[in-house]
């Protein structure tokens, strides 16, 4: 499957044609997927609208930036009130409000705040402006957090002591096993991120049908990705046979990246972490090693944070947890939307919000 096109029109309708013949042996069957890009990718293709009536694709908590909970969003913004300081960050991350303001209000009041495409760019801007603390804030799952270790071990092999970077990056797999230990949502089969994998590889998710009897089907972007994926859950939910299924085989390995997976642990940790919508959840963190403290913002700008709040009225935490859709939120499109975002899940290009608005779900 080397040479195939993965946007083959015919293709489409033939995996759509089978989707449909397996589906009709079947009951009502409900996947999440779980990747952010995942949900972007199938309003962009229309992929829910071509599905049978009786499969239900759930949006789950693949999106980083939505995730983050307020207490890490407000101690950034205290980072970013610190005289000397520039904050370097990506894009989707300026917009989310904390407790009281976002990193764009802040910058509107004349802080130094740089949207970044790479921790690398951040630690050249510390290269670039040694009097002041340039800090990096370090948001992703385990397909960024590999870029920021390298740019950590890089500052401390050039000797720049002034950069920092304060971690929030989260590990996938507990997140899922938080939402299937809660039980708020029944489902079948999980529509597998591929970034994700590509680092961590394919066994990582055989929790799922070991301890859960859940398939899963790891997928790329595309859409004869992702309908291969579909079609992959469906046949294992028909045959009662709950598996990992790899059907992104030209970018995921059964161990993933191993020379990835080395430099994050090189400089990071597993720890205890927070979650929008999810709480607290055991060993679904990384944090900064005590050999590389002397570039963990954490340590070296101690900071208490008061207890965090979000809009009462916004129900991102559930839209999250695949409990409810943006559209059940009273919030959404009426008060909450791009240009006015009221949470996360509206800010973020991965957020399940932003997709129903861009692509024109209204109640």
């Amino acid at each position: 499957m080397k040479n195939l096109d993965y946007n083959d029109t015919q293709l489409s309708k033939k995996i759509l044609s089978e989707i449909k013949e397996v589906s009709s042996s079947l009951g009502d069957i409900t996947i999440m997927e779980f990747c952010g890009t995942h949900t972007h990718s199938i309003f962009r293709f229309g992929i829910r609208d071509l599905l049978p009536q009786n499969i239900t694709m759930l949006s789950g908590p693949g999106c980083p930036v939505c995730v983050t909970d307020n207490r890490d969003i407000d101690y950034s913004l205290a980072l970013a009130e610190m005289p000397d300081t520039i904050i370097t960050t990506f894009g989707d991350m300026i917009k989310v409000p904390g407790s009281s303001k976002s990193l764009q209000d802040i910058k509107a009041e004349g802080k130094d705040i740089r949207i970044v495409y790479s921790c690398m760019s951040a630690l050249e801007i510390a290269e670039q402006n040694p009097k002041k603390n340039v800090i990096f804030l370090g948001v992703g799952f385990e397909t960024t957090a590999p870029t920021v270790a390298g740019a950590i071990i890089e500052a401390e092999r050039k000797g720049i002591d002034n950069f920092f970077v304060y971690s929030m990056h989260k590990l996938t797999p507990p997140a899922m096993r938080s939402i299937l230990e809660l039980g708020e949502v029944k489902l079948n089969g999980i529509l597998g991120p591929g970034h994700v994998s590509t680092v961590i590889g394919s066994e990582a998710w055989k929790f799922l049908p070991d301890d859960y009897k859940i398939p899963i089907a790891i997928a790329g972007f595309d859409i004869i990705d992702i309908l291969l994926g579909i079609r992959a859950l469906l046949e294992m939910i028909r045959d009662k046979n709950p598996r990992v299924m790899n059907t992104y085989l030209r970018a995921v390995k059964p161990e993933g990246n191993k020379l990835a997976q080395d430099m994050m642990y090189e400089v990071f940790e597993v720890a205890d972490s927070y979650w929008r919508g999810l709480g607290k959840l055991p060993e679904s963190g990384l944090r900064i090693k005590e050999k590389y403290k002397d570039f963990d913002a954490s340590k070296q700008f101690p900071i208490n944070i008061s207890e965090a709040n979000e809009h009462r009225l916004c129900r991102c935490g559930e839209v999250i947890r695949g409990v409810i859709s943006p559209l059940e939120c009273p919030l959404f499109d009426e008060v909450c939307s791009p240009s006015n975002p009221v949470g996360p899940c509206m800010v973020s290009s991965e957020g399940t919000c932003s997709a129903y608005y861009l692509y024109g779900v209204r109640r």
